[in-house]
């Protein structure tokens, strides 16, 4: 199985939304600006850049973009199954969580 580049996932999503909206790092300072975010175009560029911003970062820039409904685009590769849990309670031996 390969490694997926998070990083490089989510710095594409971002770039595709902003480029989608004609939106650039200036624009988006001042749109994040008007939703109480404080950020520099330096500060922009760099995580966009890195690609290691945190999700409340892409959630403010989508919301200052006035995006109110987001679906990304996932690829086959990006999907990892979730291995199934067992746990106890007091009213049975044990129950699969998946």
């Amino acid at each position: 199985m390969s490694s997926v580049d998070w990083n490089e996932k989510a710095k594409r999503l971002l770039k595709s939304e902003l480029v989608r909206r004609g939106v650039g790092s200036e624009d988006l300072v001042a749109l994040l600006e008007n939703i109480g975010v404080e950020e520099t175009k330096a500060s922009i560029d760099s995580k966009i850049s890195r690609g290691t911003f945190s999700a409340a970062f892409l959630i403010q820039c989508l919301n200052a973009m006035g995006i109110r409904s987001f679906v990304p685009e996932v690829d086959a590769q990006m999907i990892v199954s979730e291995s199934i849990v067992l746990y106890k309670t007091k009213k049975t031996k044990a129950k699969v969580k998946s």
